[in-house]
């Protein structure tokens, strides 16, 4: 019961955001967008019930986890974005690119936390997640420059790809 009214509340609040401002109730719905939100919040959290809210998927629904996220977003991600951005905009204007597919050892135990490291790491301007290995969350990434002597490595570990912050150490603690 609690996997369907965590579900059916998460999707029907997701639906009212993204309808926000159709109406005239609280100045942001109409009686119709109201009604239709509790009919898909109840349509969903028993579609999804088991796939979103389950206890392998508890984490998720931590609150505590979810302002971690907005703070790793904030914070340390858009730190790395700023200076991957400057790296590959000098990168573009010089035409010194190495680029390559490296592999890295995520060391992530849960699917939700190599998924988080995989999406920041494709976010962050000259690399992009190719592919994650089933059952070691292993990534392969594509690097507009592969430093020298790491294309000899059979892997590099996942905080070598951020230069300022363990982005993988934030992901932890938010995804598992």
């Amino acid at each position: 019961m609690l996997s369907f009214l965590v579900t059916a509340a998460f999707s029907g609040a997701v639906y009212l955001l993204l309808t926000a401002g159709s109406g005239s109730v609280l100045r942001f719905w109409s009686g119709q967008e109201l009604i239709v939100a509790a009919l898909v919040a109840v349509a969903v959290g028993l579609v999804a019930c088991q796939y979103f809210a389950s206890a392998r998927r508890r984490a998720a629904s931590n609150p505590l986890r979810w302002l971690r996220a907005i703070v790793y977003v904030l914070g340390p991600f858009f730190l790395e974005m700023a200076k991957a951005n400057l790296d590959v905009a000098c990168r573009v204007i010089t035409g010194r690119i190495r680029p390559g597919i490296v592999r890295v050892k995520s060391g992530m135990k849960t699917d939700m936390g190599a998924l988080l490291l995989a999406n920041s790491i494709t976010l962050t301007p000259g690399t992009l997640t190719v592919n994650i290995e089933d059952g070691t969350n292993d990534l392969f990434i594509h690097m507009i420059n592969v430093p020298a002597g790491m294309e000899n490595r059979d892997f590099i570990e996942a905080h070598e790809v951020f230069a300022f912050f363990n982005c993988p150490a934030w992901i932890r603690r938010i995804a598992e």
